[in-house]
């Protein structure tokens, strides 16, 4: 299944993508997967951010051949965890707005894991059930800020640095997707999940372990 949030005209709301149409739900998808009996033309909606979280939380150094562009070696023994503002998200086609004097800003496309539920304390052999589905990340930094800050919470929270969507698509082999941007209709960026270092069932596990997860809320993995 594949869910949106989408606006046309005067009508917002949730929505499940079905064979160019966009069907409205009678709540969001969290709650109930129940149609109106309402369907748009895909072409006709603007599709907003997928979901609302309360919390963004992104994994660093998490993809072995990130970790050999930062010239490193060692392999984290635990995942690196650090938050995106969730003040950042935007739905496709809005403008990523760069503030004066941050300095170089850089892109890159990451997976982001949508949580279905409430999770806290989840064993890596049910992490899976506690995920709504999988969307696209678009991580903005201000690079230079994040090297003269030396952590990566304001490099990355400026508002509108974290583009999200279009949609979530349930049940994708989460280790086997390519992970791809493109600037000017040309490669940028390509990786792949299957070099995950922690995969997504042991990153849920170990981030609820840490902090409660709710219904909305992203990892993305970097």
């Amino acid at each position: 299944m594949v869910y949106c949030r989408f606006q046309s005209g005067e009508v917002s709301g949730w929505g499940i993508v079905e064979q160019h149409e966009v069907w409205e739900l009678a709540g969001d998808y969290f709650s109930t997967t129940e149609k109106t009996g309402r369907s748009f033309p895909m072409n006709d909606v603007r599709f907003l951010a997928p979901c609302d979280p309360s919390k963004i939380i992104a994994v660093g150094l998490n993809y072995k051949d990130h970790i050999a562009e930062f010239g490193r070696t060692e392999i984290p023994t635990e995942p690196v965890i650090f938050f995106k503002a969730p003040t950042a998200v935007i739905g496709l086609d809005d403008p990523i707005v760069i503030p004066k004097g941050v300095g170089r800003v850089d892109f890159e496309a990451e997976l982001g894991v949508v949580i279905k539920k409430k999770a806290r304390y989840i064993p890596e052999r049910e992490a899976i059930d506690y995920v709504l589905g999988f969307t696209c990340i678009n991580d903005v930094t201000a690079r230079e800020l994040q090297k003269k800050d030396g952590q990566w919470s304001r490099s990355k929270s400026y508002d509108t640095f974290c583009p999200m969507g279009p949609w979530i698509s349930e049940g994708l082999p989460h280790d086997q997707l390519r992970v791809e941007s493109y600037l000017n209709q040309k490669a940028a960026q390509t990786g792949h999940t299957s070099q995950m270092i922690f995969s997504v069932p042991k990153l849920i596990a170990f981030i609820s372990s840490v902090m409660t997860l709710l219904p909305g809320d992203v990892v993305f993995i970097i």
